[in-house]
């Protein structure tokens, strides 16, 4: 029970902490869940980015319920759900409740213009981090450059590139036992 408390009391702490959305939540994720508490393997960490990313959903909210429930099973889902929104509700209601108040004063405005570029380094350090521990193939490779330039150049839907990549992981890949020095 206290580890289910301790994840629950580092969502909350993740959730405060994280400007930016989901994706500057992973490296926090990461450094709590994998670095130190050592609950998940890097591997599945990466998975279960992957299954975040799939599936309708907030990737902090879709990632917290599933580390949860890998954890602890549904009570760990909740806890981990819960821990990862309720600073943002909370966030949400005070800003909502007095947004009139503040909206134009310019020392808010200018706080957040710097810590708009602090969300977008959060975010690289994320890819790079998770860029290590991709195995590092031709096709992988490719992969990667074809799902940016898809994003980038041709404005091509990510959802729709997830569902492609997946339906291609599974022809590519079908039939095919994985372990670490297999991808």
């Amino acid at each position: 029970m206290n580890q289910m408390v301790k994840m629950f009391l580092i969502f909350i702490k993740i959730g405060t902490f994280t400007l930016g959305g989901g994706y500057a939540m992973i490296p926090l994720i990461q450094e709590e869940i994998v670095e130190k508490n050592k609950w998940i393997e890097e591997e599945e960490f990466i998975d279960s980015i992957a299954l975040a990313q799939s599936i309708p959903g907030a990737l902090a909210i879709n990632s917290s319920t599933y580390i949860g429930y890998r954890l602890f099973g549904l009570k760990g889902a909740l806890l981990g759900c819960l821990g990862a929104m309720m600073p943002s509700v909370i966030i949400i209601l005070i800003v909502a409740t007095f947004f009139t108040k503040f909206q134009n004063m310019t020392w808010i405005e200018s706080m957040f213009k710097g810590i708009r570029p602090a969300v977008v380094a959060l975010i690289v350090a994320s890819v790079m981090k998770l860029g290590k521990s991709l195995p590092k193939s031709f096709l992988n490779i490719a992969w990667v450059i074809g799902t940016v330039l898809g994003i980038v150049l041709f404005h091509i839907h990510p959802i729709l590139i997830i569902i492609f990549s997946g339906l291609l992981g599974y022809k590519l890949f079908k039939g095919e036992k994985f372990d670490e020095n297999n991808s």
